[in-house]
């Protein structure tokens, strides 16, 4: 049987520890923004992975959600991965967290780079990302287009990529919401950063793919560096998803439903240009063990429920309760079973 959910993304090592305001200082960071890594950048995995607490975890967005997803249905083969790592010992160290995950990990090898890595810096609860893509920025739509895995793909019925994907492989993302065009299934994407909407490439890249896109995730920061992009001179967050409802779809598609989360604020839905609001799990400051993960965590339990046919009311309770459970942990861990039945 072929998987429900598909995730096409880049496969990344986390390499995750406890830093100063020094080092934010010294790199140029910022809590919850994600970049990737320049020439300056560079020393600051070599520091982190001479911490005493450093953590090295299956990363990258989409995969993350992807693991979340099948942990939360708790089934075999009910969702598969697509990406490109290294022939090194970083790329077993994936294709290993994939298959104890009970993940298909359906990966193109380049044995030419290494595997790419995150910096995963954590201040005060908070992170920030700093993505060395290394292998994963040379996945090729040929690999997509090869039988069995266009077979993965033909078979889905939701396709997820998040927009830091848009980077590396806008090809393999118009071939996957094309074959979801066709045979109905929902292809859902990620704002996932403020450089992806600023830099105009990237934007052009993310509005060509809209028509057929019909779960649009981000959250508020995402959210407002998109509507600074494009001119709309306004920080409301409800307006701004209602304006990405209404870009009109591809086909005969339903309308796009937009999701923003928000943090601990409740998360905005916008379909057809109508807002609703969805609670989200609260936690007290001294359950926060650190952010990462959060929303991929939120994405993968929504796309979970939403594989079971669950609403939308039903699919964020079952984002938000994943999310809580994560930043429960370090780095996108959980433990090995939900509390929480789909």
């Amino acid at each position: 049987m072929s998987p429900a959910i598909l995730g096409m993304g880049n496969p990344l090592l986390d390499i995750s520890a406890d830093v100063t305001q020094e080092t934010y200082d010294k790199y140029g960071l910022l809590p919850g923004n994600a970049i990737l890594a320049e020439e300056k950048h560079m020393p600051l995995y070599a520091e982190l992975a001479a911490k005493p607490d450093v953590k090295y975890i299956a990363g990258g967005a989409t995969q993350n959600s992807i693991r979340v997803a099948q942990w939360m249905l708790q089934e075999p083969n009910m969702t598969a991965y697509i990406g490109c790592i290294g022939s090194d010992k970083f790329g077993a160290a994936l294709t290993d967290a994939c298959k104890q995950d009970g993940v298909l990990a359906k990966y193109m090898v380049d044995a030419s780079a290494p595997t790419g890595t995150c910096a995963v810096t954590i201040l005060d609860k908070e992170r920030s990302l700093t993505t060395n893509l290394s292998a994963a920025n040379n996945y090729k739509v040929s690999h997509l287009q090869q039988a069995e895995n266009l077979a993965v793909l033909e078979g889905a019925k939701v396709v997820y990529s998040a927009g830091f994907f848009i980077t590396v492989s806008p090809e393999s993302m118009e071939v996957a919401s094309q074959a979801m065009l066709k045979s109905g299934g929902a292809y859902c994407m990620n704002l996932s950063a403020p450089f992806i909407v600023q830099v105009p490439p990237f934007r052009a890249v993310l509005e060509k793919l809209l028509p057929a896109c019909d779960y649009l995730f981000g959250n508020e920061t995402e959210a407002q560096a998109y509507a600074e992009a494009v001119g709309w001179d306004t920080t409301d967050v409800e307006f701004i998803a209602i304006r990405l409802s209404l870009v009109p779809m591809a086909g005969n598609k339903p309308n796009r439903k937009v999701v923003i989360t928000q943090g601990a604020e409740p998360t905005i839905v916008a379909i057809k240009g109508k807002v609703t609001k969805y609670p989200v799990n609260q936690l007290s400051k001294e359950q926060l063990v650190d952010t990462n993960g959060a929303g991929d965590a939120f994405v993968g339990g929504f796309l979970a429920a939403l594989i079971k046919g669950k609403d939308v009311a039903a699919s964020c309770k079952a984002g938000s309760y994943a999310a809580s459970i994560v930043i429960q942990h370090s780095g996108c861990t959980y433990p090995a079973k939900p509390d929480y039945t789909i």
